[in-house]
């Protein structure tokens, strides 16, 4: 707030190019009347403040997107070539959408069924979901068993997995992992097992650097194309793809 009011007071003088405005060479007495004048302009014109705000709000989102554009552009390898997350959709499709997904992240199930239908509906779009539990144990205990299913099984098997526990309701523990595990026909003792080996550790030791490189702290985060999301985007999921596609293509 201080800084638009200076940016507002500067404005306000230099707006009287007639007057000499040193704020150096002003005396107390000068200083304190240009303050009043300031403050006495500024609540009588308060659009005035509001659009300062506007301004400056609209620079620094314009200023947060050039820096995760080259945030995505320095980590494109470990983004979307790290050789060890699940890759579904179209995997020759035109544009390539990354999901930073926690199972027990209220966000992320509420955005999954328009995930789904857009990655079905659209056709071209390589998915890419990168495990990142962020929301503690049970949160940890329900990635490492999706990682575990996917080294010991398949991709499709791994995607089947990954959609029950984003529908999972009740706790996520050993033996509610265990009872998934066995219902789905799969080798439960040996997905158990393998859930703290270094093997599992290590995906979820990179995607966190990873998301530790690009300042991402929450869950969903997204990445389509070039461009990083940092939430569910308000006009949906399907126009934001839209969007970027026309950047990158035109």
């Amino acid at each position: 707030m201080k800084a638009i009011l200076s940016a507002a007071a500067l404005s306000l003088a230099t707006a009287l190019p007639s007057l000499a405005f040193d704020p150096a060479a002003m005396t107390d007495a000068e200083k304190e009347a240009f303050g009043t004048a300031v403050r006495d302009y500024l609540m009588a014109n308060p659009e005035v403040l509001i659009e300062s705000i506007n301004v400056l709000e609209t620079r620094r989102a314009a200023e947060a997107v050039q820096n995760d554009l080259v945030l995505v552009e320095n980590n494109k390898d470990a983004i979307f070539n790290d050789g060890h997350s699940w890759v579904g959709g179209n995997p020759e499709g035109d544009i390539t959408l990354v999901e930073f997904v926690d199972y027990r992240c209220g966000f992320c199930r509420k955005v999954n069924p328009e995930l789904e239908a857009l990655i079905k509906d659209d056709g071209n779009i390589r998915f890419i979901l990168k495990e990142f539990p962020i929301l503690g144990e049970e949160s940890d205990l329900a990635s490492r068993f999706a990682v575990s299913v996917q080294q010991l099984t398949d991709g499709n098997t791994y995607k089947q997995i990954h959609d029950q526990l984003m529908a999972m309701r009740g706790p996520v523990n050993l033996e509610s992992l265990t009872e998934m595990a066995t219902a789905a026909k799969l080798d439960a003792p040996a997905i158990i097992n393998r859930m703290n080996t270094e093997e599992v550790s290590a995906v979820l030791r990179e995607n966190r650097q990873l998301a530790e490189r690009m300042g991402i702290q929450g869950t969903p985060t997204f990445i389509i194309g070039p461009e990083m999301l940092r939430g569910v985007p308000q006009t949906g999921l399907a126009a934001a793809v839209a969007e970027i596609r026309k950047k990158v293509e035109g």
